[in-house]
């Protein structure tokens, strides 16, 4: 009989050497005396981050990466700490030591970008649709998210309004832009050409013609963070929503405008900034409480 032509080197696809792993951690976690749900948990947490790394060697290094992309995601100081915890369980299975800081739970803002930073941000950046994607996302106080799912029918830049469509709320809303982000969306969209992909027109799509990710976003705006020398702790979140509420506080816009401009659904969120106003209502009440 002949030998098969057959080519038996099919490489396993990620889920399937991602499941491999997870059954391994998970014999470890059991070996290490935890409860189920706990074992559940972290399964879950280090099976999105092997996604995220798109490895099942990651290094400590992407380790670090995706501790601060889910700073850069808001959220909650629990979901980060444990996902951290989970990670950390991953590398003792193999021998590698990798620490973390935990974070400790604050109502407040714990950092942002000043006016200067932002600047600095916008005048390192000479990729012009990159410009226009920063100045959209820090003018119209956008989420990742928000950004990439923009069409170019979602923008007027006649009224300097962003059109967005399923937003963290739930609903459709609208945003603001600038001047300035309006004019050099102009620029760009003079100079990009139109694609469909998947039956829509993407404001913004890569040079490879693929719709932008959160994870794509956050890469470009480290890159230009870094090449403007700035060593501030945050990312996109910081640079979009922090930032831009703080400058509005600060210069002494009402919270309840705020809060729309923010798009929150609850007061109570935007009042996290309300203590940076102290300066402001010091310079107001000089200014009118006077004989």
């Amino acid at each position: 009989m002949s030998k098969l032509k057959i080519d038996w080197h099919t490489a396993p696809s990620r889920e399937h050497r991602n499941d491999i792993v997870l059954k391994t951690y998970k014999r470890f976690l059991s070996s290490l005396g935890l409860r189920e749900e706990t074992i559940k948990l972290y399964c879950g947490r280090l099976n999105k981050y092997l996604d995220f790394a798109q490895s099942i060697e990651p290094s400590t290094a992407k380790a670090d990466e995706y501790r601060e992309y889910l700073i850069d995601q808001s959220l909650s100081e629990s979901h980060i700490n444990n996902t951290c915890f989970a990670i950390k369980k991953y590398y003792e299975m193999k021998s590698i030591k990798w620490s973390f800081t935990k974070l400790k739970p604050f109502d407040g803002v714990p950092y942002f970008f000043d006016e200067d930073d932002v600047l600095k941000i916008f005048s390192v950046c000479t990729n012009i649709k990159h410009l226009a994607m920063l100045q959209t996302l820090f003018y119209g106080t956008l989420r990742s998210s928000e950004l990439c799912r923009l069409e170019d029918k979602d923008v007027d830049l006649e009224k300097k309004i962003l059109r967005l469509r399923k937003t963290k709320s739930g609903k459709d809303d609208i945003a603001f832009i600038s001047e300035d982000c309006a004019e050099t969306l102009k620029i760009y969209l003079n100079i990009r050409p139109q694609i469909i992909i998947g039956g829509k027109i993407p404001l913004f799509y890569t040079d490879n013609g693929n719709c932008w990710e959160k994870g794509d976003v956050y890469r470009m705006f480290l890159y230009y963070k870094e090449k403007a020398k700035i060593n501030k702790p945050g990312a996109v979140h910081v640079f979009s929503r922090h930032t831009p509420a703080t400058l509005l506080v600060r210069n002494g816009c009402d919270i309840r405008i705020i809060k729309e401009i923010l798009r929150h659904n609850d007061v109570r969120t935007t009042l996290k900034y309300a203590h940076l106003a102290d300066h402001t209502k010091r310079e107001r009440y000089d200014e009118y409480l006077r004989l």
